[in-house]
């Protein structure tokens, strides 16, 4: 049973680093391949961000409350993610 419970455990953390990795593909396009570029020319470069202010302003992307007038771009992209989703990019990303 402790393999079996070992083995469900692994395979979720898999699958959840392998989900960030395609959620970030969709990102690189306007932040770059290591998150080097502000988006737009606006945006905060991502991998000079904490971990927990990526979480915040991504919640915040999708909520609506966080961002500037083009904030809609970012909602459109986290429509589909919830809120683990958000928290393991935040983990994958930040510092």
């Amino acid at each position: 049973m402790k393999i079996f419970l070992k083995l469900i455990t692994i395979t979720t953390l898999i699958v959840s680093a392998s989900n960030a990795k395609v959620n970030l593909k969709r990102c690189s396009g306007c932040h770059g391949a290591d998150f080097e570029k502000s988006a737009l020319g606006k945006s905060k470069v991502v991998q000079n961000m904490s971990k927990s202010e990526i979480e915040k302003a991504l919640k915040g992307y999708k909520a609506g409350t966080y961002g500037r007038a083009d904030k809609d771009i970012m909602k459109n992209q986290l429509a589909e993610l919830n809120d683990k989703d958000i928290e393991t990019i935040a983990k994958t990303i930040g510092k």
